[in-house]
C-alpha cells in the first residue's frame, strides 16, 4: 500500500487481518494478488507527506516504508507486531578490520543511505524505491519521533532500537552535529553502545582492570613493604627525647616482578579502584598515579555497564 501525500479526514486504522475474508456463503475470498507469494504480509510502502496524528498501524510490514516527511510522526500509534528491516547479519570485513553491526530494527531509508556509502558492506538494501537523497540529518528526527511512538505504546524494546538508530544518525551527521559532539557520541558508542550494550561496557572494564594489574605488577608495587624508621636527638645534659617516624621510599624490584604474590596485591588495588576506594597498599610513585587513573576510569566503565544492564532490563 502506498499512502504518500494521502489526506485522511477522519481517524484511520490500518491493520492486517490474519484470518482470510469470508463471503456470505461461507467461502473464503480468493486473494489472487498474493497467490504464489512466499510472504503475504500487508506492507506499506510510503507515508511521506501524511499527517499521522490520527493514524494507527497494527500488525503491518514496515520494512520498506518511507517515513521521511511524515507530519506529526511522533503521534503515530503502532500496535501489534509491526515489523521493520534489520541491519546486515554476521561479521563483514572492511579492508583489514572486521565490522559487525548491532542487531536492531532500522528504517528503509537508512538502508538506502548506508548502501550508497563508499565503505558500505554487503547486506544493506540499495533498491529502496523513492528513498532519494535522505541522509543522517533527515533520519535522526524520524528515529526520534518513532521512538516516542513506541514509548507511547509501551513497547520499550522497540523504543530502544530506535533510540540506537537516532544516536547513530547523530553520530554520522556532519551538518547538524558539531565535531565535538560527534566525538562524544563516538566514545559513547564505543564504550557502551549508547548505554544499551552491557557486554561492550563490561569488556572495556575487564580490559582496563587487566591493564591496571599489569602496570601495577610491573611498576607500581614496591620490592618490599617499606619499614618505619625512628630517629631522634638527645638534648645535651639529658631531658625529653623527640622521635620522628618515617618510611623508606618504595623501590621497584630488580628481579621477577610478575609473581603470584604481586598479582594478588595488584588485584586488590584494582578491585578497590573499581568501587572508588583506596586499598591502603604501599605503592611506588608510578603506582600512585596508576591507581589514581584507575580510580577515575574504572568506576565510569562500571557505571556505564550498570546503566546498560538497567536499560536492557527496563526495555
Amino acid at each position: 500500500m502506498y499512502f504518500a501525500h494521502a489526506v485522511f479526514e477522519y481517524p484511520l486504522t490500518i491493520a492486517a487481518e490474519a484470518d482470510p475474508f469470508v463471503l456470505p456463503d461461507g467461502q473464503p475470498v480468493t486473494e489472487q494478488a498474493f497467490a504464489g507469494a512466499p510472504d503475504a504480509a500487508v506492507r506499506i510502502a510510503s507515508l511521506r507527506g501524511v499527517d499521522a496524528a490520527h493514524l494507527l498501524l497494527a500488525d503491518l510490514d514496515l520494512s520498506g516504508c518511507l517515513f521521511t516527511g511524515t507530519v506529526h510522526l511522533d503521534q503515530l500509534r503502532l500496535e501489534g507486531t509491526c515489523s521493520f528491516d534489520k541491519v546486515p547479519p554476521r561479521t563483514h570485513w572492511r579492508r583489514w578490520r572486521p565490522v559487525r553491526f548491532t542487531q536492531r530494527s532500522t528504517l528503509a531509508e537508512e538502508h538506502h543511505w548506508r548502501a550508497n556509502q563508499p565503505s558500505a558492506v554487503p547486506g544493506w538494501n540499495l533498491a529502496v524505491f523513492g528513498a532519494g537523497h535522505v541522509g543522517p540529518a533527515q533520519l535522526a528526527p524520524v528515529y526520534r519521533a518513532l521512538r516516542k511512538a513506541f514509548e507511547d505504546s509501551k513497547n520499550e524494546p522497540g523504543a530502544a532500537d530506535f533510540y540506537y538508530g537516532e544516536m547513530e544518525m547523530r553520530r554520522h551527521d556532519r551538518t547538524g552535529t558539531t565535531r565535538a559532539e560527534r566525538g562524544l557520541l563516538h566514545g559513547y558508542w564505543l564504550l557502551s553502545g549508547y548505554g544499551l550494550r552491557a557486554s561492550r561496557a563490561l569488556g572495556w572494564l575487564a580490559a582496563a582492570m587487566l591493564v591496571t594489574i599489569m602496570l601495577l605488577m610491573g611498576f607500581g608495587l614496591p620490592k618490599d613493604t617499606p619499614k618505619q624508621e625512628a630517629t631522634g636527638n638527645v638534648p645535651p645534659g639529658g631531658g625529653k627525647i623527640t622521635f620522628e617516624i618515617d618510611k623508606t621510599d618504595p623501590r621497584n624490584p630488580t628481579g621477577n616482578r610478575f609473581t603470584g604474590e604481586r598479582f594478588e596485591k595488584a588485584l586488590n588495588v584494582t578491585l578497590n579502584s573499581v568501587v572508588f576506594r583506596s586499598s591502603g597498599q604501599d605503592l611506588t610513585t608510578a603506582g600512585t598515579y596508576i591507581e589514581m587513573a584507575s580510580r577515575v576510569t574504572e568506576p565510569v566503565l562500571l557505571g556505564l555497564a550498570v546503566l546498560a544492564v538497567r536499560n536492557r532490563v527496563k526495555r
